[in-house]
């Protein structure tokens, strides 16, 4: 009998990014980064003090100006000097390692005394931040603040590098969006306006009468105290650390001297995350990521609702954008009907979209003696539209640069689970295709040797939407982005800086 044999049948070749994607779960090791020295490392912590920060001598030492109420200031200045010896916590903790001293850590001094100190009484402060009207207690608290701050730019000489704004519980608690005044506290606004919405019709189309053009003016920003004051000495590019007196309370207790460190109760984690905030906002660059690519910059395009007239359209683009070198540039883009109430999504129109990332090539240019850069990944918490994409080629077609879109978005409904009593490993990613995975920016850490959270970990979802590039190197630039937060000296953040708004 004579057999048959049965031919394969003929197989297509896959495309070339079907050869280089992975399907299923993958792991990306724990992105590095660079020290003094050049020396490379996972835990921020651990290269500063090893090796001490990226840029060595630079700057000279920190100049601090602070203001506050009287105990506010003498909190600062007690832990301003404690923070120059080590801290060590109670209970030893690889996920919390002790802090050397900021002279150790930092490679540079930083004066015990405050450069300028700025004492705000008590019964000033009180009188504003307890009105009924949430605008103007927020509009006035946050004025007591500036108006020394703008008066010592003027006539003092001393120029503090960041000013520390410390505040009371108080402050904190009646000075966030929803906040109310407890009745007993609460004292009555004055009444300049029937509603809201005429007070911000007044921004649109000033009265005559000029009171009420200046009453209107609380009405302007957002009832957030740390984000209107930022907001507001803007203009005169003042950096600033926001302390609560409860966080200085914590480490310290009163004593007949002042105050001192609390034993029971040190936390180095304060200490790290003050002093990084206070290196970085005086213009040194506590470390970068290691082994990025040359030519390539990271964009995020993040919004603020900006309801001027009463229409809820009305939002602000930002962007924010950070170099191989590790340097950060944060700049506006137009204010226009941006928002949708109907979708909840934010899209920009094609000329603001092109402008935008004019504005993030011409930054790279300065920063890179005039080459524009290789590659731009844009990040957006939702897809780029069409129109948006017309903008962003328009605004690279006089380069040679390879413009990427990529939707980075919190993604809960999917959970991984890891057999033992420890979540799913930090840098776990499910790829679901060439261009979509899920990326675990959070779990368990073999550095820390515990997980830094609560719960089941949830991933990000990330999607490659516009250009091409491999997934692979996308997810690993994503997981890189996490370790970028030079406002705190953390591990590793959940959300990648080009989209956490600051």
């Amino acid at each position: 009998m004579t057999k048959t044999r049965r031919r394969r049948p003929t197989r297509r070749p896959r495309s070339t990014a079907s050869q280089n994607s992975e399907r299923g779960l993958i792991w990306l090791p724990e992105p590095r980064l660079l020290f003094g020295s050049d020396q490379a490392i996972e835990d921020p912590r651990d290269g500063l003090t090893l090796f001490g920060p990226l840029d060595k001598g630079r700057p000279y030492g920190i100049r601090a100006g602070v203001i506050g109420t009287a105990t506010g200031i003498a909190l600062f200045k007690c832990w301003l000097q404690w923070v120059q010896g080590p801290v060590e916590s109670i209970k030893a903790s690889i996920a919390r390692p002790p802090f050397p001293g900021f002279e150790a850590a930092f490679r540079i001094p930083w004066d015990s005394d405050p450069a300028l100190a700025l004492e705000i009484p008590v019964k000033e402060l009180a009188s504003h931040m307890y009105l009924d009207d949430r605008h103007q207690r927020i509009f006035e608290t946050v004025k007591v603040y500036t108006d020394r701050i703008e008066e010592a730019l003027q006539s003092e000489e001393t120029k503090p590098d960041v000013w520390f704004i410390i505040i009371p519980a108080d402050v904190w608690k009646y000075g966030r969006p929803k906040s109310t005044v407890a009745p007993a506290l609460r004292q009555e606004a004055l009444k300049h306006f029937t509603s809201v919405r005429q007070a911000k019709e007044h921004l649109i189309a000033p009265s005559l009468f000029e009171d009420r053009n200046e009453a209107a003016e609380a009405y302007a920003y957002q009832e957030h105290f740390r984000n209107q004051l930022k907001a507001r000495l803007l203009k005169h590019r003042v950096a600033t650390q926001v302390v609560r007196e409860p966080t200085l309370q914590n480490i310290l207790r009163p004593s007949d001297e002042g105050f001192k460190p609390t034993v029971a109760i040190v936390q180095p984690a304060i200490a790290w995350h003050l002093s990084t905030a206070a290196f970085y906002k005086s213009g040194g660059r506590p470390w970068k990521a290691a082994g990025v690519r040359d030519g390539v910059c990271y964009v995020g395009l993040v919004f603020k609702q900006e309801d001027r007239g009463g229409d809820p359209r009305n939002a602000c683009c930002a962007a924010q954008m950070f170099l191989a070198s590790g340097d950060g540039v944060v700049f506006k883009g137009a204010v226009g009907p941006w928002y949708s109430p109907d979708t909840g999504d934010f899209h920009i129109s094609t000329q603001a979209a092109c402008d935008l990332v004019l504005k993030a090539i011409k930054a790279y240019k300065d920063a890179n003696n005039q080459a524009a850069p290789q590659e731009l990944f844009l990040h957006g918490r939702v897809k780029f539209n069409s129109e948006e994409w017309r903008g962003f080629e328009q605004a690279v077609k006089t380069t040679n640069t390879s413009v990427v879109g990529v939707r980075i978005r919190d993604a809960s409904a999917i959970k991984l689970y890891r057999w033992g009593d420890n979540p799913v490993l930090r840098g776990t990613a499910l790829v679901q295709g060439d261009h979509s995975a899920f990326l675990w920016t959070r779990g368990w850490t073999p550095r820390l040797q515990t997980y830094v959270g609560r719960g089941v970990p949830n991933p990000l979802s990330v999607d490659v939407t516009h250009g091409n590039a491999n997934l692979r190197t996308v997810l690993q630039d994503v997981l890189a982005l996490t370790k970028l937060n030079y406002n705190a000296c953390l591990f590793a953040d959940g959300v990648p800086i080009t989209l956490k708004v600051r």
